[in-house]
């Protein structure tokens, strides 16, 4: 399926229902007495999170999202039928934002949350609504009102629990598909990953947890570069962030090079990037030949702070050490 997180759309409510004017027949009453009935209310267009959707590919083919129209009221009182509402299920983790401005009117992070983008028109009144004592026989009645109509700017920001963070081609579309069942595009080139990919990792009885290996940065992503924002907007919700480091390619005089580019990349792009914590993967250190270098490379890393496993996918070494270590840092983040 093709990955789409970006579209923009249309939403219309519906248009309340015009008053009646009508006029019952009974003797003695002046034309029978002012009796037309309300219009009924216009269907609005409500988004709702669902788990069931993961892209916002339908909106490519469809963007324009109109709901019912109120139906007019009629004689003896009787109110016209409601417009039906228009419910659009969108993926969880969907930002709703105005195009121009950029302001959110809504973040829909759970299952179930529901949000009216466009809210219908309320319907007319009836000429039975005009009667007085010396207006008995009002023969006007109100129009129905216009339901909402605007522009609307979906963005959908994957929800994961760890965000797989590094240049392109350092080895996390690799690393994904060893400790889950993802199953991403892998190859020796930049920007093999184009579209997220989601991974369930579990270690032992602990609660599973999601993992997401997204394309990698380059010099200047926070200002759009290569994939840019595209690539930051799906980390910014998830609880912990993973450098993965290929030691191979690693600058002998400065081997936290890669780390120190991808940290201004993620700062620039927002500091609350900074309050996240880390955990620092060397990976295909069964490319580099040298111990002595790998150990060095190790010990720079290990004096930033941040815990460092060492990784070796196609050989399998690390992954239960990194997969016990990221389920200890969620655990104790929330609190269990």
């Amino acid at each position: 399926m093709k990955f789409i997180d970006e579209v923009k759309i249309t939403v219309s409510a519906g248009k309340g229902g015009s008053g009646c004017v009508s006029f019952r027949r009974e003797k003695y009453v002046p034309r029978g007495g002012a009796d037309g009935g309300d219009g009924g209310e216009g269907g609005s267009v409500i988004f709702v999170a669902s788990e069931r959707k993961h892209s916002l590919l339908d909106f490519r083919y469809r963007n324009i999202f109109k709901a019912e129209s109120g139906k007019g009221g009629s004689g003896q009182n009787k109110v016209g039928r409601g417009g039906q509402d228009l419910v659009v299920e969108i993926p969880v983790g969907t930002v709703l934002k105005d195009p121009e401005s950029g302001v959110i009117f809504a973040d829909l992070t759970e299952a179930g949350q529901k949000s009216i983008a466009a809210k219908g028109g309320r319907g007319g009144k009836g000429n039975s609504h005009f009667v007085s004592s010396t207006h008995r026989t009002p023969r006007f009645a109100q129009e129905g009102q216009p339901g909402e109509e605007r522009e609307l700017k979906l963005e959908l920001k994957l929800i994961a629990d760890v965000g797989l963070v590094g240049l392109p081609n350092a080895g996390k579309s690799t690393l994904i598909a060893a400790v889950s069942a993802a199953r991403p595009k892998i190859a020796d080139y930049p920007f093999t990953t184009l579209t997220p990919n989601l991974g369930v990792v579990q270690y032992d009885d602990a609660p599973p947890f999601i993992i997401a290996d997204v394309p990698g940065l380059i010099e200047g992503a926070h200002l759009g570069a290569g994939l840019g924002v595209r690539f930051l907007k799906h980390i910014e919700r998830t609880k912990l962030l993973v450098h993965v480091i290929d030691v191979s390619k690693a600058p002998a005089d400065n081997p936290l090079a890669p780390f120190e580019q991808i940290e201004h990349e993620l700062k620039s792009y927002s500091e609350d990037m900074l309050n996240k914590p880390r955990v620092v993967v060397l990976s295909k250190t069964d490319l580099l030949e040298d111990p002595e270098l790998l150990g060095k490379i190790e010990q720079d890393y290990l004096e930033l702070g941040a815990p460092v496993v060492l990784v070796s996918a196609p050989k399998r070494q690390g992954l239960r050490e990194l997969v016990r270590l990221l389920t200890q840092k969620l655990s104790e983040m929330d609190g269990q």
